[in-house]
């Protein structure tokens, strides 16, 4: 009998006691139903939080099995995945945010990319098949625009770097992660930049994708973060230093 895959889904966040609990059980739910070819596992990479955040996540972590929190002392959502991913040690690692904008049934699409051979899977609301709603004309702008700006700057092909819902085998885990050196929201961007100027392989799929009018995330400083790291890579090129190991 094949063995299973095992697959971890890490949920970063930060001060989010309103919509923690509903949101981790109904991806929950969801694994449950449709994750079942899969040894699925999911943790919540708490980083920092201040409010009931991490009380709420020891009660769901008491609860279900399947459910684990990793609290950090800093806050940085980068900083959160990278260390769930390396602790982790499953054979795929995902990651969404809290809010689950990305509906939940391509979920089993981001785990098959990486199934299939590629090293990187991500979703996208920039594809011609995205159907994406509820979100401003002021954020659709500012996302097409840095998405346009970094393919130009990089001459890469991803449609959508910032999107929170992305999936990594082991091997990239391994190899690529470590070069990563942003802690924040830049960290989706270097994965990217630096994992295509680096040949792995990048699967993007179209979502259906609603955007949470609560959402936490405050445009300008994150766009000023991913100014800095766009000059940062640009200045470094750390992909002419990486050399990829070959997997037969």
């Amino acid at each position: 009998m094949q063995k299973k895959l095992s697959v971890e889904i890490v949920i970063p966040v930060y001060n989010e006691e309103v919509e923690l609990k509903e949101h981790v059980l109904k991806l929950h739910q969801f694994c449950k139903e449709n994750l079942k070819v899969y040894n699925w596992h999911i943790t919540i990479a708490d980083n920092a939080s201040t409010d009931s955040t991490p009380r709420i996540g020891e009660q769901l972590a008491h609860e279900y099995k399947e459910i684990d929190v990793l609290r950090l002392n800093q806050k940085g959502r980068g900083r959160a995945v990278k260390t769930a991913w390396k602790e982790s040690g499953a054979d795929i690692c995902c990651y969404m945010d809290i809010d689950l904008s990305t509906d939940l049934k391509h979920l089993p699409q981001l785990i098959s990319a990486i199934e299939n051979g590629s090293d990187i899977a991500i979703g996208s609301r920039l594809l011609p098949q995205s159907k994406v709603s509820n979100r401003t004309a002021m954020r659709e702008f500012i996302s097409r625009s840095l998405n346009i700006l970094i393919q130009l700057m990089f001459f890469v092909s991803i449609s959508d770097v910032q999107c929170g819902f992305k999936g990594v085998s082991k091997n990239t885990v391994k190899e690529l992660l470590p070069h990563i050196k942003d802690n924040e929201w830049f960290m989706d961007s270097e994965l990217l930049i630096v994992g295509e100027k680096s040949r792995y392989t990048i699967s993007q799929i179209p979502l259906v994708w609603r955007d949470n009018p609560g959402s936490t995330v405050r445009v300008l400083p994150t766009v000023m973060g991913d100014m800095k790291g766009l000059l940062r890579l640009l200045i470094q090129q750390p992909w002419k230093k990486l050399h990829r190991p070959v997997h037969l």
